[in-house]
């Protein structure tokens, strides 16, 4: 009974932090972003990049409502009985934008059925979304004086999502006018059926509602949207707060498997990363942007997992290597940072974008992208049915296998804006009419710039995140003047730039350059970002090996098994066939650079897929066994160390050469290794 007694004092503790003075949005300074996103469309996937897209327009993401029955049979976003909450917008949110930076007319076509529906069918109030339960047996519509007969607020925010990126694609106005009437709407509703009336998922998700109303007030600059995003904001949970204090991580970590699970489910905490910089750009109080700072600090440090992630299986579940993450939580992690990046323009978020997209995104799926794992785990000496160690371990011991409906299908919906996203937000807009690079990939750019907006087209031709080289080569039919920012990496001591093959500048890591100067046709400027190899220190004393923005995992060579789950259909085992229990030698983790060896293996081409098969560096690292490092159902649990970190239990000195390969091109691996003398 004391135990319960405390697990219920946790969100009461939570509710009573003190609070930020209430700022009103009618004496608020909106902040406008430091970068704004370029037209969908206006960044087209190259080389290994678009294979990748490719990938998913053949696989799941171009055909899930061909065979996925929820998005198939009757669904509610076209009219019908079925599907009517998150999981047919979760599949578009990726289809999308899919379709535009490919330029694919048959797919164009798939989502757009759902974009008109919806558009074609807002009530006369401004309410959206499938026929209700009521609407239909009454044959009526929702209006606000019977809000209630309305559903969930949370799928609608998500849609919002899905037609904000048509709009960006296609400045079709017919969405600026839906918008508006359905925020007109809200604005009155709420005070009848509240953000949270329905499930706690909007409540808990409110930020994103907040984001579309200031979204559409950047454009028309109706101060009633303010007053709207204030007022959802209110009835949400208030994760800035609870990020700008110490209680609510801590409160993650003491009473992790006792009730009121939804302050720290994983991808509720993704969703909410972005919350402080929203608040800010709607205050323009400093106190919310160092609330983001202090969250994603403890966040890391409490929860952190090597491969750029919180753990969050599926809720936040401490640091050690033998935890999960689900996919939702990555890729709403990766949206959370790339609106952060807009917002407040901070490297640090823009490194901790690249770090989940290079690492935790790829080892999820399958090469197909047909199948996912629902929870990754960092040490993952197989992939398997079990309960494993996680927050939810699923007594149908599905969460951990590649299967298209393994665990909760929610990842299977949500899973394609990972890599659609990134791509449309590789560059984005300057308020000085020139442009910036602060994600690094192949792709080509055509935007306008300058005072005279001038259409400027640039080749960005490189293999990273494998290499450090990235050229960009510029095509102008005139002479334009503008400012081209290229962010370098923390992890970059130095970067050098040549401009047409001759030095221009040299600049230290950690910020965002400019170099602004009259371009020329066919100028050509190259961006070298040295990576050197690293360790970093990750729960119970385990060390991970970096090489720029990539993490590397002990290279295992795997078995693939294939079975059928009577409930959840076929899946994939995967198991290593090679020995793992290694660990890494203490003075070698001091010296890397000297200890450590990378290799370039293979080229990096247009038909590139994230597998063993791929990798195409490897780093060679000396290493010792500890013979009773071994599995335990599944789990390769963390040898115990003293307080420098090292294990002090018998190990086997024969010192042995390991290969480890980007963390990425992986499915079974040791990621964060024990430390011997």
């Amino acid at each position: 009974m004391k135990i319960n007694f405390l697990a219920g004092c946790t969100l009461a503790v939570l509710s009573i932090l003190p609070a930020r003075a209430h700022i009103s949005p009618h004496a608020a300074s909106y902040q406008p972003p430091v970068y704004s996103t370029l037209p969908l469309g206006s960044i087209k996937p190259a080389g290994w990049l678009r294979h990748q897209l490719l990938i998913m327009r053949d696989g799941s993401t171009g055909h899930l409502d061909e065979y996925y029955a929820k998005l198939k049979n009757d669904n509610g976003w076209l009219g019908g009985k079925g599907d009517g909450w998150e999981e047919t917008p979760y599949w578009l949110d990726g289809a999308l934008p899919l379709a535009y930076l490919l330029d694919d007319k048959a797919l164009k076509e798939k989502v757009l059925r759902y974009v008109n529906w919806t558009l074609d069918h807002q009530r006369p109030s401004g309410y959206f979304g499938p026929l209700t339960g009521v609407e239909r047996e009454k044959h009526t519509s929702v209006e606000v004086a019977n809000a209630t007969d309305g559903d969930d607020w949370w799928p609608k925010m998500v849609m919002l999502k899905v037609l904000q990126q048509y709009y960006s694609a296609t400045g079709d106005q017919r969405f600026i006018t839906f918008m508006t009437k359905y925020f007109r709407y809200q604005q009155k509703a709420l005070d009848i059926a509240p953000i949270g009336k329905w499930t706690d998922w909007a409540a808990s998700r409110g930020a994103d509602n907040v984001m579309m109303a200031q979204w559409l007030y950047s454009i028309t600059k109706d101060p009633s949207l303010l007053l709207l995003a204030d007022k959802i904001e209110q009835q949400s949970f208030p994760w800035t707060r609870w990020m700008g204090g110490h209680e609510w991580v801590i409160s993650t970590t003491t009473y992790a498997h006792m009730g009121n699970w939804m302050n720290r489910h994983g991808v509720n905490v993704a969703m909410a990363l972005k919350s402080p910089a929203i608040s800010y750009q709607r205050t323009g109080d400093p106190q919310d942007l160092q609330a983001l700072r202090t969250g994603w600090h403890d966040l890391m440090t409490v929860h952190g997992l090597p491969m750029g992630i919180f753990s969050g299986d599926e809720d936040l579940n401490g640091n050690e290597p033998t935890q999960g993450i689900e996919l939702c939580a990555i890729v709403e992690a990766m949206y959370s940072m790339e609106n952060i990046i807009s917002i407040t323009g901070d490297v640090h978020y823009m490194d901790a974008l690249e770090k989940m997209a290079f690492n935790a995104l790829p080892t999820q799926t399958t090469d197909d992208y047909n199948n996912k794992q629902y929870f990754q785990v960092a040490n993952q000496v197989q992939i398997s049915k079990g309960v494993f160690d996680f927050s939810l371990p699923f007594s149908r011991e599905m969460c951990n296998v590649l299967g298209p409906r393994s665990g909760y299908t929610c990842c299977l919906a949500n899973m394609h804006q990972g890599w659609t996203k990134f791509t449309a937000q590789l560059w984005y807009s300057t308020p000085d009419k020139g442009i910036a690079a602060l994600s690094y990939a192949p792709n080509d750019l055509t935007t306008k710039v300058g005072t005279a907006q001038t259409e400027v087209t640039i080749h960005e031709a490189t293999t990273y995140p494998f290499n450090d080289e990235i050229s960009f080569t510029l095509s102008l039919k005139k002479a334009a003047s503008f400012p081209l920012q290229l962010r370098i990496p923390a992890w970059c001591k130095e970067a050098n730039i040549l401009l047409n093959g001759q030095p221009l500048r040299k600049d230290t890591g950690n910020q965002v350059i400019t170099i602004n100067r009259s371009w020329k046709n066919n100028d050509k400027l190259v961006l070298q970002l040295p990576m050197d190899i690293t360790t970093t220190v990750w729960g119970r004393h385990s060390r991970a090996i970096e090489r720029g923005p990539l993490v590397y995992a002990l290279k295992l060579n795997e078995r693939w098994e294939k079975a059928t789950d009577e409930v959840e259909g076929e899946y994939f085992s995967v198991y290593a066939t090679d020995k793992w229990n290694y660990a890494l030698i203490r003075d070698n983790v001091d010296k890397p650079a000297a200890h450590f060896k990378a290799a370039v293996v293979k080229q990096v081409d247009d038909q590139f897929v994230w597998n063993l098969a791929h990798a195409p560096v490897t780093i060679t690292v000396p290493a010792k066994s500890i013979p009773s490092w071994k599995e335990l159902n599944g789990v390769a649990f963390q040898p115990p160390t003293d307080r420098e970190g090292i294990y002090k239990g018998k190990v086997d000195n024969t010192v042995q050469d390991i290969t480890l390969v980007p963390y990425g091109c992986t499915k079974v691996r040791i990621v964060a290794f024990p430390v011997v003398p």
